[in-house]
């Protein structure tokens, strides 16, 4: 919407204060919007932009705005303790490492709320079919996902009194969303991750573990009712070798999207663009000749604008040859 609004008002006079939250996850909006912050912060001195994230690489962020200063709020929080389990062998299913999991946390609580972090629908309908299948006392099993019915995604907001509930989620509920009432975590230290094959030139969604700050971000889940307890199923050594932060959508994203993006809203060359991970010069440069190829952009001279077909795709959240396809079947009928 933001990013929308710079086309009618690009100095963004209409406001006096921006604040950017959760600005870790690095999306492609959240990238696009620091660069022309940090722009825009050169005409308009007056403009207060405040960055917040309780997992950010703060001073990357501050050497981007020119030595801002850094501001900590330590959160009222109460201690979480973390546990290390690793798998029996190579051979155990994510499945039955949850429930060996949830069987130690009910030695502790009986009744304490578990939020279950899991890459996604497939592996929660696995932990689901186990949990549901081992008859707990008093247990609750909710599986959260995007393709849910409502009534069903909003059973995980009302805590249930004398039952106690586990919650199975992808990581929408790492940032997305807060769910009330939780006592301890179960981290499998996996997501579904987007990234670019420039071998095969597909984006594709494969299962990654997760960077030290997603990990941290899955702890905090915890500890805000009561003590709390994150159960991560993999090894401290494991946790430790990770890397820090998680990488931008930038740095794994097919660029002619991102090119596509740009030009639709009008943010300029990409390569004169200030990003806080800039892309290779070599990548913006096949970007370009893929959104020629498929008819997306038009060269004159210098000069590069979207043609109607371009405007079209840059409106379809797909990969811009993939967006052609459907165009194409639409023309032809199928």
């Amino acid at each position: 919407v933001l990013l929308a609004e710079t086309r009618k008002d690009p100095q963004l006079r209409q406001y006096d204060t921006i604040i950017i939250d959760e600005a870790h996850e690095r999306s492609l909006n959240i990238d696009f919007i620091l660069g022309y912050l940090h722009r825009t912060l050169a005409r308009r001195p007056d403009l207060k932009v405040v960055i917040s994230s309780a997992t950010l690489d703060a001073e990357a962020f501050s050497d981007f705005f020119h030595g801002a200063p850094v501001i900590e709020v330590e959160g009222r929080t109460y201690p979480v303790t973390d546990l290390y389990q690793e798998a029996l062998d190579d051979r155990e299913p994510l499945a039955e490492q949850i429930c060996r999991a949830v069987e130690h946390l009910g030695t502790m609580d009986r009744l304490g709320d578990t939020l279950v972090f899991l890459p996604g629908e497939r592996e929660i309908r696995d932990a689901t079919d186990l949990l549901e299948g081992r008859k707990f006392r008093d247990t609750l099993v909710l599986p959260l996902f995007a393709r849910q019915a409502g009534a069903e995604q909003s059973a995980v907001f009302h805590p249930v009194r004398s039952k106690r509930r586990i919650i199975l989620a992808t990581n929408v509920a790492e940032t997305s969303l807060t769910i009330p009432g939780i006592r301890f975590v179960i981290d499998s230290g996996l997501a579904r991750v987007s990234r670019h094959d420039p071998a095969s030139g597909i984006q594709r969604l494969q299962i990654e573990p997760v960077s030290q700050a997603s990990a941290r971000q899955r702890r905090g889940r915890c500890g805000r009712i009561s003590e709390g307890v994150c159960v991560r199923l993999y090894s401290e050594e494991d946790f430790e070798s990770r890397p820090p932060f998680t990488d931008p959508e930038i740095l794994r994203s097919n660029l002619s999207g991102v090119v596509l993006q740009m030009e639709h809203l009008g943010l300029g060359d990409p390569l004169a663009f200030p990003f806080v991970d800039p892309p290779q010069p070599k990548r913006v440069a096949q970007a370009y000749r893929v959104l020629e190829e498929i008819g997306a952009l038009r060269k004159q001279g210098r000069k590069v604008g979207l043609t109607g077909l371009g405007q079209t795709l840059a409106r379809l959240p797909l990969d811009p040859r993939i967006g052609r396809i459907l165009v194409a079947a639409e023309a032809e009928g199928c």
